[in-house]
């Protein structure tokens, strides 16, 4: 049976010595201890916004760091990057493997900028191959604002937990109007039905989300078509002027 490694109870050999990292979200701790983190986040945070002011509108994809090329989810997330590159949008990702690869990947089929927001994890060894940029962090709440600070849209593969959590907190942030008019879109219907009839029999009756809810989010499967809404929200919203398609 394959084993997936865990980052506290098999932490690699030649990874940094997990403690500190630990104790930061492990309650309380001496005063010294938490200013310094404070001073490590705000230095973090500094580093991403001078790092990313110039990168231009953004469009960030997310799906899962599992599927490789070939895969249905890695080729549509290769493609409509791509499409979405040439409408004069710079791709930002996670900067990792799989559908993340394959989005950074398109953008270099396009000739476009492509960024990667890289997580700090001991056993993922360097970001992907087609990164024209990238910003690396400690901290997932750090990386996240990022992401969302500089998109004009998010492009959601299929994924795993890691993908659920970064699509639930954009979903979030529209639903309490800390984001205006941001297209959430979640490619492959296959995948997301069964998430959306959960909302529709278990957690709308019970009255835990609205039916208005579930317009945050859209489903489609044409690559094009998302590139098209994205374009025309920006344009209505942002008021984005590609700066010349890329053939």
């Amino acid at each position: 049976m394959d084993h997936t490694p865990d980052p506290v109870a098999d932490p690699p050999t030649n990874a940094p010595h997990p403690n500190v990292a630990l104790r930061f979200l492990e309650g309380p701790q001496r005063r010294f201890f938490d200013l310094m983190r404070l001073g490590r986040i705000s230095w973090e945070f500094l580093r991403g916004f001078s790092g990313l002011t110039r990168v231009g509108p953004c469009v960030s994809f997310f799906g899962s760091a599992r599927v490789t090329e070939g895969h249905p989810s890695y080729d549509l997330a290769r493609q409509t990057a791509a499409l979405a590159s040439r409408a004069g949008f710079t791709i930002m990702t996670g900067g990792g493997p799989g559908a993340m690869e394959a989005a950074n990947r398109g953008a270099r089929d396009a000739g476009g900028p492509s960024v990667g927001c890289v997580i700090t994890l001991p056993w993922e060894s360097k970001p992907n191959d087609y990164l024209d940029r990238t910003i690396t962090f400690n901290h997932y709440f750090v990386r996240k604002v990022m992401l969302v600070k500089y998109s004009y849209a998010y492009v959601v593969m299929p994924g795993g937990v890691g993908t659920l959590d970064e699509l639930f907190e954009i979903v979030t942030l529209v639903q309490c109007r800390k984001i205006r008019d941001f297209p959430i879109i979640l490619m492959g219907s296959d995948f997301w039905k069964p998430m959306f009839d959960f909302f529709q029999t278990s957690m709308i009756p019970r009255g835990t989300v609205s039916p208005e809810d579930l317009e945050l989010m859209q489903v489609m499967d044409d690559p094009q078509e998302v590139v098209d809404l994205i374009s025309d929200v920006s344009m209505r919203r942002f008021g984005f002027t590609a700066p010349g398609r890329r053939k």
